[in-house]
């Protein structure tokens, strides 16, 4: 058994249109995005859409529409109908309709130019569509690129409000966990705390200095200077060589 009316737009058309009803009854109630609901009140969405009464079609009692008009929060609930065995969500590519099928490169040039973040998968079974045609409207290489003029697939009633958003949200985590990934060349250069703990300390001098210097780093660290006395500190010439000065200077 369903839990949702036949011809759910144009009922949620019907109800907007005859009763009181909340946007959110009525989308809960025809299995719609609450958005959608206002967008048909808005005239936005499902244009031209004939209301289809679910009360003369059997598949609620009128006095299920009073008790949702008296209390904002109650939620109506679906007379058994027989016809609409069958009538549950189907497996397989979406089916469109004959007559909105020349809509469907504007609601692909709308997806492929507001959410980019969409594959061609997501967009194929949002509007029911094969890849090579997305693919030459992504490309501009479509034959009729230049009268195609992008326009919201919700609005063109080619997928709901609630499927789209459940699309771009789901493209959007999927970004976001691939920029997570790093590439083999990222991999190589990290280094695990324990090797690292390993590595042998870097040289605080160059080797090119120590070597000017006259003595290796491995010296210098072996056998450090004495400077316990002052001589040793200031590096004082002995009295020869001041001797050896002086005869100079004369």
């Amino acid at each position: 058994m369903t839990t949702k009316p036949l011809m759910a737009k144009a009922t949620a058309v019907w109800l907007v249109e005859n009763t009181t009803l909340t946007f959110r009854q009525i989308a809960e109630f025809c299995g719609l995005h609450e958005l959608e609901v206002q967008g048909i009140a808005d005239g936005d969405v499902a244009a031209g859409v004939k209301g289809f009464d679910p009360i003369a079609s059997n598949q609620i009692e009128p006095i299920e529409i009073e008790r949702g008009e008296k209390d904002p929060l109650y939620k109506l609930r679906l007379k058994h109908n027989p016809a609409a065995i069958g009538e549950e969500k189907r497996r397989g590519p979406r089916y469109t309709p004959l007559s909105k099928r020349q809509d469907r490169p504007a609601a692909i040039l709308w997806l492929v130019k507001f959410h980019p973040e969409l594959s061609d998968g997501q967009i194929g079974k949002l509007v029911g569509t094969t890849k090579p045609t997305i693919q030459s409207i992504r490309e501009r290489t479509h034959w009729n690129i230049a009268n195609i003029t992008p326009v919201d697939p919700v609005a063109l009633g080619l997928c709901r409000q609630s499927e789209l958003d459940a699309a771009v949200q789901a493209a959007v985590k999927r970004k976001a966990a691939d920029q997570k990934v790093l590439t083999d060349d990222e991999r190589r250069k990290l280094v695990s705390t324990q090797a690292s703990l390993t590595m042998p300390a870097e040289p605080r001098i160059p080797s090119a200095v120590a070597g000017i210097a006259g003595f290796s780093l491995t010296e210098r660290d072996e056998k450090p200077r004495d400077y316990s006395d002052a001589d040793s500190f200031f590096n004082l010439p002995d009295a020869g060589d001041d001797d050896e000065e002086d005869n100079l200077v004369r």
